[in-house]
C-alpha cells in the first residue's frame, strides 16, 4: 500500500512510509499513542485505510494489511479484533485530541486512539 500522497513530514519517501508503517502498528497494538500532530494527521488518515480494506476479511484484504503492518501479531489483532469491533461503523475509527505542546521544543503534541 503507497501511502506518498499528503505531508511529507521533512522526510524522503522511504523514511516516511517507514514511519507511518510503525505509527500505525503501535496505534494498532496499543490503541492509543501520542506523537506530534502533523504525524498524527497522517496517521489517522492511514489507520482508517488500513481498517477500511481490512474489513473486507478475504484473502486480497489480507495482502493489502501485511503490506502495510509487517507484524504477524498486530495482522492477527487487526482481523480477530478491530474488524468485528468496526463491522457495523462506515468509518471514523479514530480519535485525535489536541495534548498541548511538547516540553523539549514546544511541538504541538496529540493524542490519537482508536474508537472503542
Amino acid at each position: 500500500m503507497k501511502t506518498f500522497a499528503g505531508k511529507k513530514l521533512g522526510r524522503k519517501s522511504g523514511h516516511r512510509l517507514s514511519l507511518l508503517r510503525q505509527l500505525t502498528e503501535d496505534l494498532f497494538l496499543n490503541e492509543k499513542i501520542k506523537t506530534t500532530v502533523p504525524k498524527a494527521k497522517e496517521l489517522v488518515r492511514v489507520a482508517q485505510k488500513v481498517l477500511t480494506q481490512a474489513k473486507a476479511q478475504n484473502l486480497c484484504a489480507r495482502r493489502r494489511v501485511a503490506a502495510m503492518v509487517s507484524q504477524k501479531s498486530v495482522q492477527k489483532k487487526v482481523f480477530d479484533v478491530l474488524v468485528p469491533r468496526y463491522q457495523a461503523r462506515s468509518g471514523g475509527y479514530t480519535q485525535m485530541f489536541l495534548a498541548g505542546r511538547r516540553l523539549g521544543d514546544a511541538a504541538p503534541v496529540a493524542i490519537v486512539r482508536l474508537i472503542p
